[in-house]
């Protein structure tokens, strides 16, 4: 497991601002960054205001055009045929699902083996490589989950656009990919709502789900997880592709561990992604030619939700 996370991306554009910006004090800096937390926090209850305000209205429109209300509450109505059935919502029903599974578990490390499913992860991005990985998703029809880094949606986000629109899940990473476990209660809370913050004025789903970055967390991380309804989402395959071992070596790993309800962990950014892409389609193939079925951790959850009472590991190396 490395701890070392990869941000050369940025050296071309730190180099560019500070030639042409002059340096802040301290101070400065930590004061933009407060004024930088208020805008983006500001924007999101606005817009949670306007939407209850628009619901209000529609609400009270609504109740305003009651033909009984016309034609007094005594005049019977013509007998109207019955109401079809409201058709289902995917995404909705897999979001009950999560919140169904965080009612009795804290996290998830591997679902119910009595199903086909597998669900595939990407952590790290939205980076340089998230692209090609959404290419080879798409090609072959497949929907993953991403457990995406906040900071890099500065950077990367139509991708992570790309990734809503393709019905793919973007998970909860942290905002800059640090060592939870290291972290004061405060700081950590701050690296889970960053993140989910953006996603949210992205506008995505409000993430449900969170992968700790490098598998380090602590008993402060399970605390602030609760507060903020996040289901930590473990793995059980992983695929070590951040080492970059070579193309056949992912495959074997990410292969050698398939079984009903495996979450496998990948990585789309946090250094050159070009071996998993790579990888990515025999991986598919060999999965759906064993009869498996590929698809997002809700949808796995919904599917074969893992038993109660399982215990909770004490680490996992990763990244």
């Amino acid at each position: 497991m490395t701890r070392r996370w990869n941000w050369d991306f940025e050296d071309e554009r730190r180099a560019r601002r500070r030639a042409s910006a002059p340096s802040l004090p301290v101070n400065a800096n930590a004061q933009a960054r407060q004024a930088q937390i208020r805008r983006r926090r500001g924007a999101a209850g606005a817009l949670l205001a306007l939407a209850l305000a628009v619901a209000l209205v529609a609400a009270f429109a609504t109740g305003s055009r009651d033909p009984r209300a016309a034609r007094g509450a005594d005049t019977p109505l013509a007998k109207r045929p019955a109401r079809a059935q409201p058709r289902s919502d995917p995404e909705k029903d897999q979001y009950e699902a999560v919140k169904t599974v965080l009612a009795y578990t804290p996290f998830v490390k591997v679902g119910a083996d009595r199903g086909r499913d597998i669900a595939l992860t990407f952590d790290d991005g939205p980076g340089p490589y998230t692209p090609g990985v959404l290419s080879v998703l798409e090609r072959y029809h497949v929907h993953a989950t991403f457990f995406e880094v906040g900071k890099m949606l500065e950077y990367f986000s139509a991708s992570a656009v790309r990734e809503l629109q393709d019905g793919d899940v973007i998970g909860d990473h942290t905002e800059t990919h640090p060592d939870l476990a290291r972290l004061s209660a405060h700081d950590q809370r701050e690296q889970l709502f960053e993140q989910i913050a953006r996603v949210e004025l992205l506008g995505g789903s409000r993430p449900v789900l969170f992968r700790p970055p490098y598998g380090a967390y602590n008993a402060t991380t399970m605390r602030e997880l609760r507060s903020l309804h996040l289901l930590m989402i473990l793995w059980s395959v992983d695929s070590e592709d951040y080492l970059q071992p070579g193309v056949a070596v992912i495959v074997q790993r990410a292969l050698a561990g398939a079984r009903p309800g495996a979450i496998i962990l990948m990585h789309d950014a946090g250094g050159t992604r070009t071996q998993t892409i790579e990888a990515l389609p025999t991986i598919i193939r060999e999965l759906r030619a064993r009869g498996f079925h590929l698809v997002t951790v809700p949808q796995l959850l919904q599917d074969d939700a893992p038993p109660p009472g399982l215990p909770l590991p004490s680490s996992l190396s990763g990244d």
